[in-house]
């Protein structure tokens, strides 16, 4: 357990849906939730010239290196490029000792290695396997694919889809978003925990506009991407979703394409959970209780009306707010709160809260709002986190909504 995240969140509260029930204390958990291993041949670290985009569509002259990975002809390795880029397995073990508690690896499900699509596919069993022989009481190893949707009719966009135990080629003709939204509905798990998915770096209006969405596919797509590459931040997407219906929470994907990333980046998915499982992790990602950061220490929580953030309301019109956020980062001035907003519908601001600047921050406001459909909290700090372009005006977590049930 990473003892710098794994704090326990002491908003100890009743389930929304009996007030009777068992109460739960949920601990804070940090990890990435969108990474690229060796099995990502298109571009990456391992290459002399990296390409800053993959290719709209399958390359030809694909070779196969004495190690079994697979390359195209037409880019030069770096001669130590087992130095910059590995299989999952090096990925897992770099994080675990990165202090992440939990790291999702997903590949672009269309790239050679997946070739053939199949569930008994060289790469896609060595990742499953990897994953599972990571994962141990301190650290949890999640496989993932990344839907690369580039050139649909319907629409494009990068959805990643976790503890699937099948996949996807999102080249593949007649693949498009709507085909992956009915594909997703029937989705089996890998083992234990749910299937659940994340809109991936998203423009304001992808996705057709975030087009093609019923109940039960707002039920499997419960996260976005607010925070990508440790610097770009897709605010306006985020709102725009929640617009359209989506039922989303926020979470940092460090997008590494190799090994830096991994110990460099500063910037991570937190997910409120019982305990570090497997089974525990992925609940939180369904049932949206996570909140993405520009730093790896900061803790956050919030309740309306006694329901833990993620969870939707029975229409209430008066909205009791018990939010607590701290830093371990005592040493350093830059992790002082400095600020914490509540938003709506829209992007509205609705309430504004500016403490004297500390590491420990507690704020119970209480908001009237007969029509709204959904609340979300956002946290500044003095230094804006420790990502690449960190600045005191811009927030430095997104915290998961709560919806009122309108």
């Amino acid at each position: 357990m990473n003892n710098l995240t794994a704090v326990t969140i002491f908003l100890v509260l009743a389930r929304q849906t009996s007030q009777s029930s068992p109460a739960e204390q949920y601990h804070a958990y940090a990890g990435n939730t969108h990474s690229h291993t060796v099995y990502t041949w298109s571009h990456g670290d391992q290459y002399v010239n990296p390409p800053k985009k993959e290719p709209a569509a399958e390359e030809p002259g694909i070779y196969v290196s004495a190690e079994g990975v697979q390359y195209p002809t037409n880019r030069p390795l770096k001669p130590d490029w087992k130095k910059h880029q590995g299989p999952p397995s090096e990925h897992y073990a770099l994080a675990k000792t990165s202090d992440y508690d939990f790291y999702v690896t997903s590949d672009h499900s269309q790239d050679a290695a997946f070739h053939p699509t199949s569930p008994t596919n060289t790469a896609w069993v060595a990742t499953g396997l990897a994953a599972q022989e990571a994962t141990g009481n301190h650290f949890v190893a999640l496989r993932g694919f990344e839907h690369s949707e580039n050139n649909g009719p319907n629409g494009v966009g990068h959805i990643n889809v976790i503890n699937s135990a099948e996949y996807l080629n999102a080249l593949a003709p007649g693949v498009d978003l709507p085909y992956l939204y009915k594909w997703l509905k029937t989705a089996q798990p890998n083992g234990d925990g749910p299937v659940v998915a994340s809109f991936n770096h998203p423009g304001a209006r992808q996705y057709n506009n975030w087009d093609y969405r019923d109940a039960q596919v707002t039920d499997i797509i419960t996260m976005i991407e607010v925070i990508n590459s440790n610097r770009a931040t897709h605010y306006p997407a985020f709102v725009n979703a929640l617009d359209k219906g989506w039922k989303v929470s926020p979470v940092a994907g460090i997008d590494n394409h190799g090994f830096w990333g991994i110990s460099h980046a500063a910037s991570r998915t937190f997910v409120l959970a019982t305990n570090l499982t497997k089974v525990a992790i992925l609940d939180g990602m369904k049932h949206r209780r996570t909140y993405a950061a520009l730093e790896k220490t900061i803790q956050c929580s919030y309740t309306v009306n006694g329901a833990i953030m993620g969870s939707t309301l029975d229409h209430p019109k008066v909205f009791e707010f018990a939010i607590a956020i701290s830093d371990s980062e005592t040493s350093d001035p830059k992790h002082k709160i400095a600020k914490v907003d509540i938003v709506k519908d829209g992007g509205t601001v609705v309430r504004e809260y500016r403490p004297t600047p500390a590491y420990s921050v507690q704020w119970n406001p209480t908001i009237n709002d007969p029509t709204n459909k959904f609340f979300f909290v956002r946290v500044w700090n003095a230094g804006g986190g420790d990502g690449t372009g960190a600045k005191a005006a811009n927030p430095v977590a997104w915290l998961a909504p709560v919806w009122t049930g309108r």
